[in-house]
C-alpha cells in the first residue's frame, strides 16, 4: 500500500507542479512542508502569509512589516523542495545536497551580507544546543563518510533514515539551513524509497529535538524513527484524498476498521 499511495504521491506532485495547480497535493505539501521546517527555526511569518507568498509570490498590505529574511528564506524553501522533487530519485551526493542549500539561500541578503557560504559547505565554526558540531575543516570527510555508507546500503528504512539524519545534524555542514536542508532530504529518501513521507510539524518541534538529540548523545534511534512514523501517519491523513482517488469500498473497509478499533479500546 504505502509503495502505491508513494508513486501516486509523485505522479501527482509531477503533474500538478507542471500545471501550476495551487488547488492539490503539491501545493499543500509545498505550504505545509515550508511553513513548517522554516517555523522550527524561527520564522514569525504565517501560515496564510506562506500560503500567500505560495499562491501570488506576495503579501498583503496588513502583513508589511515582516522580516525581509523570513519571506527570502520560505520562497528559498519553495525551489528547494522544486529541485527535490526534480531529483528524488538521485542518490545522496555532496553535489546534491549542496544544491538544495544553494535553492534554500542563494536569495537571502542577509548570509550572503554575513559572508556565509551559499551552497557550499561552512567555513567558521558553529554549534548547536549541547551538541559539537564538525569543524569546518572535518566537514568534508565526514559527509563523505556519512554519504558512502548511506549509500551503501541497497534500500533504505526508516531506520537508515533517523541515523543519516541524526549524524547530518550532528555534523551540520552548513552555516545556517541545516534544519531545513536536512528536513528536505528526508522527504526525499522517502519518496526514493517508497515510504511515505513527512512533514516535521513546529508543533512537535520540543519532541523532535528530544529525539533527535537522544539518538544523537545515546545511539538510541528508536525514539526518533517513532516520531516520524507518527509524522507520517499525520501526513497521510491530511493528504490520502488529494492524492487516491474516491474509492467507496475503500472508505467503508476503513470506517469498519476504526470502529472495531475504538470497540477493542
Amino acid at each position: 500500500m504505502n509503495n502505491h499511495f508513494v508513486q501516486e504521491l509523485i505522479d501527482r506532485f509531477q503533474i500538478e507542479q507542471k500545471k501550476n495547480d495551487r488547488s492539490g497535493v503539491y501545493a499543500i505539501t509545498q505550504r505545509m512542508l515550508a511553513y513548517n521546517s522554516n517555523k522550527i527555526e524561527g520564522s514569525t511569518l504565517t501560515e496564510k502569509q506562506t500560503a500567500s507568498l505560495f499562491d501570488t509570490g506576495t503579501l498583503s498590505a496588513e502583513d508589511a512589516l515582516i522580516r525581509a529574511k523570513d519571506v527570502e528564506e520560505m520562497t528559498g524553501h519553495f525551489l528547494m523542495f522544486n529541485e527535490m522533487l526534480k531529483t528524488y530519485d538521485q542518490p545522496l551526493s555532496h553535489e546534491l545536497i549542496k544544491r538544495y542549500h544553494y535553492k534554500l539561500k542563494s536569495g537571502v541578503f542577509e548570509d550572503i551580507a554575513n559572508g556565509y557560504p551559499i551552497g557550499e559547505y561552512k567555513n567558521r565554526r558553529n554549534r548547536v544546543s549541547d551538541i559539537v558540531t564538525a569543524l569546518p575543516e572535518e566537514v568534508e570527510a565526514r559527509m563523505t563518510e556519512l554519504l558512502a555508507g548511506y549509500n551503501a546500503l541497497p534500500q533504505h528504512t526508516l531506520t537508515d533514515l533517523a541515523k543519516f539524519h541524526a549524524e547530518y545534524e550532528m555534523i551540520h555542514p552548513f552555516q545556517d539551513g541545516n534544519g531545513r536542508t536536512g528536513r528536505v532530504i528526508l522527504f526525499k529518501e522517502c519518496l526514493k524509497n517508497g515510504l511515505v513521507p513527512f512533514v516535521i510539524s513546529d508543533d512537535k518541534k520540543i519532541e523532535y529535538y528530544h529525539a533527535l538529540n537522544t539518538a544523537q548523545s545515546k545511539g538510541d534511534y528508536a525514539p526518533l524513527e517513532a516520531f516520524f512514523v507518527e509524522e507520517q501517519t499525520s501526513y497521510y491523513q491530511q493528504v490520502e484524498g488529494f492524492v487516491l482517488p474516491f474509492d467507496a469500498a475503500r472508505t467503508t473497509a476503513r470506517n469498519s476498521r476504526q470502529k472495531t478499533e475504538e470497540i477493542e479500546r
